[in-house]
């Protein structure tokens, strides 16, 4: 979990669409909001993006399977033999009028959502039942969650009922010329260098008939190029930062060296 200031530079982000101006609409008008996209498109960086562009502190908690409503909220802590109420990064981010991005909100557990429902409708209520305190979002609060559709299962899933309760932007991978100009940006690597490193990426996504659960990340072909500008050979760059993390399977691993070859020759 953590926590960041507007202070600092605003990260570098290449916008795809609207997703600027539906960003300060929710955030002008108290409405939450619902990324969707594949892991490495860009959904935290967008977040982290606007959020110093904004001003506001950000709150960032990356969800997981035991995340549990106690750990956004808060818990009582024994500290030099007293115990001492401690606020979790949601509660903060309420009292301050602060952003609290949720990413990967379907691994939470359940109880996550209960506590998420009254903030996330007219009242922007969060209930702190250990203490008695009904805390009321301040206009400047704003939550934003994202999630992986590719990821979900019958178990961890987004409810209808509280998918309704958010405005969304579905975020995919940007269009080449975008991507070259993100990853050269990212990396240091010119754009020359990065123009054969995005098309292997777009390879890598359209294959069909291969068990990839996700096609290549912008994520990971930023790796691929930062360790390209530091001066390492282009095949073990790639074996590092795109065919090792994207499988275990011997076979596909050879298909994809073997597409590495047809791009770079």
């Amino acid at each position: 979990m953590n926590a960041h200031t507007g202070v600092a530079a605003v990260p570098y982000y290449a916008e795809t669409g609207h997703e600027c101006a539906l960003f300060d609409a929710a955030h002008e008008n108290g409405l939450p909001l619902l990324l969707k996209g594949p892991t490495g498109c860009g959904k935290t960086r967008f977040v982290e993006h606007m959020a110093a562009r904004s001003g506001r502190r950000l709150y960032t908690v990356a969800c997981h399977d035991d995340l549990s409503a106690a750990d956004l909220i808060g818990r009582y802590l024994l500290r030099g033999g007293e115990t001492e109420w401690v606020d979790g990064p949601l509660t903060r981010a309420v009292r301050e009028g602060a952003i609290c991005y949720l990413d990967e909100v379907v691994k939470a557990r359940k109880d996550v959502t209960v506590v998420l429902h009254p903030l996330t409708d007219n009242r922007r209520t969060l209930m702190i039942d250990r203490t008695g305190e009904e805390l009321v979002a301040p206009p400047g609060f704003m939550l934003i969650a994202s999630y992986n559709p590719g990821y979900q299962n019958v178990l961890k899933r987004m409810k209808p009922s509280t998918r309704q309760r958010f405005l969304a932007i579905t975020f995919g991978f940007p269009d080449p010329e975008t991507e070259i100009a993100v990853v050269a940006q990212e990396s240091g690597l010119e754009p020359g260098r990065v123009a054969p490193l995005v098309r292997l990426g777009g390879h890598i996504r359209n294959l069909s008939g291969m068990d990839l659960e996700e096609g290549v990340s912008t994520r990971l072909l930023i790796y691929a190029a930062t360790l390209m500008a530091g001066g390492m050979g282009v095949d073990k760059a790639l074996e590092a930062a795109v065919i090792e993390p994207l499988s275990d399977d011997a076979d596909i691993q050879t298909a994809l060296r073997d597409l590495v070859t047809t791009i770079y020759g």
